[in-house]
């Protein structure tokens, strides 16, 4: 999740309305975890795994793929997904500490099942979950089918998708990582993939977050709200021991930058602060073409096989996803495929 930006960040609430007509750049990793740890086995003998169709394979992240996607289109949302590339090598020690706490819950999950004591290994299963390159691969089939736009990033998606929008290919950046303001997005909107969804009993709501505004509210410049979050601890630093938030934006804006506020308070600077500096303010990104980024046709006959006679989607779950492409007018009343653009 990267640096906690949101006791300092203006936030309005918005919707999926609201985002009609927008080229929207979405997280398409954090995505995948949502639907992995949402839609899984939670029948009183599961082991809290993802969905799997009759021949054992995992289907949960295609079907919130299929029904999200077609709410965001039947809203006239222009989605564009954006996946992972290569990790960068200042995430290393991130990296290899998140790999360690999954080994540790993988060895939990089976001695829990083995012991029968399903509910812990349900609860183990949502920290095991793994987007596998067959995964990504399915879901970016799905994507050609449905007409939709992906990218394969540089490095991490949410920087990839920010770069494309402080460029102007894209509106919005749609995840749930603050780190995409420190990569520069000009809108980040959180809760999307969740809007109007029911979580802990309350309905989630989606949130805008403008980066000149939060610039401008908290009268800092970008530069300095990337070293604010290095104080504070992103995915490339722990941070300053003993520095939150709150302390973090005071101490920045009386000092200026890290190495004053180190100097000041008697703490050593973060190692490798340039570099990390770099990764947000210029962080690799490919060069998509604008026409890369028009919306295709929607294969409707492809995707009955693809889902239903494949994967054993029912008829209802196709029925709803093509009522929605329909209300979105990217498909036509008689199965007809259909164009659509961003100025449809």
């Amino acid at each position: 999740m990267g640096c906690n930006l949101k006791d300092i960040a203006p936030k309005e609430t918005t919707n999926l309305k609201a985002l009609s007509g927008k080229r929207v750049g979405i997280d398409a990793f954090l995505t995948a975890f949502q639907f992995l740890t949402t839609l899984r086995d939670r029948s009183p003998q599961g082991d809290g795994m993802p969905l799997r169709d009759e021949n054992g394979n995992p289907v949960s992240h295609l079907m919130g793929f299929l029904h999200r996607t077609a709410t965001l289109l039947e809203h006239g949302i222009h989605p564009v997904y954006v996946f992972d590339g290569t990790s960068p090598e200042l995430k290393a020690d991130e990296m290899a500490a998140r790999r360690e706490r999954r080994l540790e819950a993988e060895a939990v999950h089976k001695e829990a099942l083995e012991a029968g004591d399903f509910a812990l290994a349900q609860k183990m299963a949502a920290r095991i979950m793994h987007y596998s390159p067959q995964m990504v691969k399915e879901t970016q089939q799905l994507l050609d089918l449905m007409g939709v736009p992906w990218v394969t990033a540089a490095a991490e998606g949410e920087a990839q998708a920010a770069v494309m929008a402080a460029k102007g290919q894209l509106d919005v950046v749609a995840t749930q990582d603050w780190d995409a303001l420190l990569y520069g997005a000009p809108v980040l909107v959180r809760n999307m993939m969740d809007d109007g969804t029911k979580r802990y009993g309350r309905v989630v709501h989606a949130e805008s977050i403008d980066l000149q505004g939060m610039l401008t509210a908290n009268e800092l410049s970008r530069e300095q709200l990337v070293d604010l979050a290095i104080m504070i601890g992103t995915d490339y630093h722990p941070g300053v021991k003993g520095i939150g938030p709150k302390t973090g934006l005071k101490l920045i804006k009386q000092h200026g930058t890290v190495e004053a506020v180190c100097e000041a308070k008697g703490k050593d600077v973060p190692e490798r602060l340039d570099d990390i500096r770099e990764i947000f303010l210029n962080h690799p990104a490919v060069d998509v073409a604008d026409d890369d980024l028009r919306p295709g046709q929607v294969d409707r006959k492809g995707l009955i096989q693809f889902l239903q006679v494949e994967r054993g989607f029912s008829q209802r779950r196709m029925d709803q996803a093509f009522e929605k492409l329909k209300e979105g007018g990217v498909l036509r009343e008689g199965g007809q495929t259909s164009l659509f653009s961003f100025d449809a």
